[in-house]
């Protein structure tokens, strides 16, 4: 398997890292092309990406808040043909490493939705399994009826990052308002 990051935008790694995208978030009304682009030119965000010999088979976003060094795992999804293999888990373990090799992240941040389906049970379960802390606080949106939890993980043991939920969703709806922004 081969693992890329890019820190720019690239219509190349877009047209093979948006099919897994469109399957795993199109009816979740994730972000649309324009917004994404957008993202890229106003702050730090990257594109992450597994490859092996049949091409893409796992995808995520992620950007650095404002404020705190933290990465935020906007979105994450692994082609749905090749789930349930570890490579969800090995595209999270490549994006710990990744951002510790970077230097600039203390701590990656994630959030999950926060109702009590037995789909969104399971997903919390890998994120703590993945070594992500669950917060207590739900943060309920205006523009999206899901609500949705903070679980993080510290990259660096004496890391001074939030670790109460509402905290945290400061830092994150400050990042997807500034995602929606036209201008910069």
């Amino acid at each position: 398997m081969e693992f890329i990051t890019i820190d720019h935008w690239d219509y190349e790694i877009w047209n093979s890292w948006c099919p897994i995208y469109e399957e795993a978030f199109g009816e979740k009304n994730g972000k649309g092309k324009p917004i994404i682009r957008n993202m890229f030119r106003k702050f730090q965000c990257y594109f992450h990406l597994i490859r092996d010999y049949t091409g893409v088979i796992a995808i995520a976003l992620t950007g650095k808040l404002q404020e705190i060094p933290v990465l935020l795992i906007d979105y994450l999804a692994v082609d749905k043909k090749r789930r349930n293999n570890g490579i969800g888990r090995a595209m999270v373990q490549y994006i710990k490493e990744w951002a510790i090799k970077n230097g600039q992240f203390d701590g990656i941040v994630i959030e999950v939705e926060a109702d009590y389906s037995i789909e969104n049970q399971k997903r919390s379960l890998f994120w703590q399994m993945s070594g992500f802390i669950k917060t207590d606080y739900i943060h309920h949106y205006k523009v999206v009826p899901e609500p949705y939890r903070a679980m993080y993980v510290k990259l660096k043991p004496d890391a001074n990052i939030p670790m109460l939920g509402e905290e945290w969703f400061r830092h994150i709806g400050y990042f997807h308002r500034k995602s929606f922004q036209r201008g910069s």
